[in-house]
C-alpha cells in the first residue's frame, strides 16, 4: 500500500520526470483537419505542441486569437465545438491553439497551478509566449491586437497569459475558469475548483500586480460561466471579477446590466472614455462548459457536443464582439473597443528571456495615475481538472495522482 500522506512536490516531480522524458514524435490534430502543426518556435520549456490556422489572402495587421482547450480535449476538437477558425475565416484573424502533451498532464491538462508553468518566462506560459511572438513575426500580424481565450484549465491558463504577459494581450476571455493565483498545487486547485476563498479584491489584484511587475494599462477581460457548473465552482466567476475590476480601478462602480434569452444575464463595467474593460456572463442552468449557439447560420457557429453546450447564446461571437473583432473583415476597426494608450513597441525583454530577436509587442503607454481602488463526484471531467470532495489532504492528493495515472489505485 502506497503512503497516502504523499508530499504536493511529489505530484510535480513525477509530473516533470514525464515532461523531460521521450516527448514522441509530431502528431497529427484530431478534429476537422483544418489545423496545421508548427514547430521551431522557440526553445518550449513547457513541452506544448504549437497548432495553427491562418485564413486564406489574411492581410498582413490582422489580429490574432489564442484558444486553450480544457483537459482531455485536442486543439482541432477544441476548435470544430467552439467554432473558432470559422470566425477567424468570417471576420479576418489569425488563431493559434497550443496544445498540452500527455508527456505533461496525463489528462491534457495546462498546468494552472504548478508554479513552474504559471510564473512568467518559465515553463507553459513561455512556451505559449513564444508562440504568439512566432505568429507576429511570421504572418506580420498586428501586436497590439492579440487576445486570449480558454475553457475550464485553458480558462485558468487564460488568467495566467493574462497576469504574467500583460502587455502583450489587448483582452482576454475566461471560460469557466479560475483566477490567476487561484491554487498552487493539486490540494489548492482542487479547494479553489470545490469552490473558491472568498478574497478581499485588493488580494486577488495583487496576484496579478506581482506576476509581470506591470502597472497598466491592463487588458479587457469577459468573463462567462454557467450558474449549474459543477466542475469549476461559479463563485470562481465572482473572484476572477473582483481581480480585474481591482486592476481596471472599477470597484463599486455600476455596470451596465443586459439579459437576453436562455438565462444569459451579461453585465459590463466601462472606463471614463466609455470603453468596457470587464464584463461578466452567467448563463442560467448552464453546466461545465463553452456556450454555443451551434450551425451555420447568423450568429451561429460550432458544434454541440461534450462540454460545448447548446444553449441559444454564442460566446465566441459575444467574445469577439466585446474586442471589437466581429467588424475587421468588413474594414471597420473599431478603435474605440481597443484597448486606450496602447502602442506597439519593441519588447527588449523579449530578447533577452526567450533568446530570439526582439519582436513588437502591445506595449501600453502609461496613462494619467488613477485613482488607488479601495480593498475590499465527478472523476474526470473533459474540460475540468479532477474534481473531488476535499476533506482530508493526504487522500486528495493520492486520489489526484491516481486520477493523473501517477500512481496505482490502492487496493488494500
Amino acid at each position: 500500500m502506497m503512503n497516502r500522506r504523499l508530499d504536493l512536490s511529489a505530484l510535480v516531480r513525477l509530473q516533470r520526470l514525464r515532461r523531460h522524458g521521450v516527448q514522441g514524435a509530431a502528431q497529427q490534430p484530431h478534429g476537422d483537419g483544418r489545423l496545421t502543426e508548427v514547430m521551431g518556435f522557440g526553445s518550449n520549456p513547457g513541452g506544448l505542441r504549437m497548432l495553427a490556422y491562418v485564413p486564406k489572402n489574411l492581410p498582413k495587421g490582422a489580429p490574432l486569437v489564442v484558444a486553450l482547450h480544457g483537459c482531455t480535449q485536442t486543439a482541432a476538437a477544441y476548435d470544430q465545438g467552439s467554432g473558432w477558425s470559422t470566425m477567424a475565416d468570417q471576420f479576418g484573424f489569425a488563431l493559434l491553439l497550443p496544445e498540452q502533451r500527455r508527456a505533461n498532464n496525463p489528462n491534457l491538462c495546462f498546468n494552472w497551478f504548478e508554479p513552474g508553468d504559471i510564473a512568467r518566462d518559465a515553463g507553459e506560459a513561455l512556451s505559449i509566449r513564444q508562440m504568439v511572438g512566432h505568429m507576429l513575426r511570421e504572418h506580420g500580424l498586428d501586436a497590439s491586437r492579440v487576445f486570449v481565450t480558454g475553457l475550464s484549465a485553458g480558462g485558468a491558463m487564460t488568467s495566467v497569459m493574462l497576469a504574467t504577459y500583460p502587455e502583450v494581450f489587448a483582452g482576454g476571455a475566461i471560460v469557466a475558469g479560475l483566477p490567476y493565483g487561484a491554487g498552487i498545487g493539486v490540494a489548492e486547485a482542487l479547494q479553489a475548483m470545490a469552490r473558491p476563498a472568498d478574497l478581499p479584491a485588493a488580494a486577488r489584484g495583487a496576484a496579478v500586480r506581482t506576476a509581470a511587475n506591470h502597472h497598466g494599462p491592463w487588458p479587457r477581460v469577459a468573463v462567462w460561466h454557467g450558474e449549474a457548473d459543477k466542475t469549476v465552482h461559479p463563485d470562481n466567476a465572482s473572484e476572477t471579477l473582483k481581480q480585474w475590476l481591482h486592476l481596471h480601478g472599477l470597484e463599486g462602480a455600476a455596470p451596465n446590466v443586459r439579459r437576453s434569452g436562455g438565462g444569459h444575464a451579461q453585465r459590463a463595467w466601462h472606463g471614463p472614455d466609455g470603453v468596457a474593460r470587464v464584463a461578466c456572463h452567467r448563463i442560467a442552468g448552464m453546466a461545465h462548459g463553452v456556450p454555443l449557439r451551434a450551425g451555420e447560420g447568423e450568429g451561429q457557429c460550432g458544434v454541440a457536443g461534450a462540454y460545448m453546450l447548446e444553449v441559444g447564446v454564442s460566446s465566441t461571437h459575444e467574445i469577439l464582439a466585446f474586442w471589437g473583432l466581429e467588424t475587421v473583415r468588413a474594414g471597420r476597426r473599431a478603435e474605440a473597443i481597443r484597448s486606450p494608450g496602447r502602442a506597439a513597441v519593441i519588447d527588449a525583454r523579449a530578447e533577452e528571456a526567450h533568446g530570439e530577436a526582439p519582436v513588437a509587442v502591445a506595449r501600453p503607454v502609461a496613462p494619467k495615475p488613477e485613482a488607488e481602488a479601495k480593498p475590499e463526484a465527478e472523476r474526470i471531467m473533459p474540460g475540468g481538472w479532477p474534481s473531488f470532495p476535499v476533506t482530508d489532504p493526504g487522500a486528495v492528493i493520492t486520489r489526484a495522482l491516481q486520477a493523473a495515472g501517477l500512481m496505482g489505485t490502492d487496493r488494500g
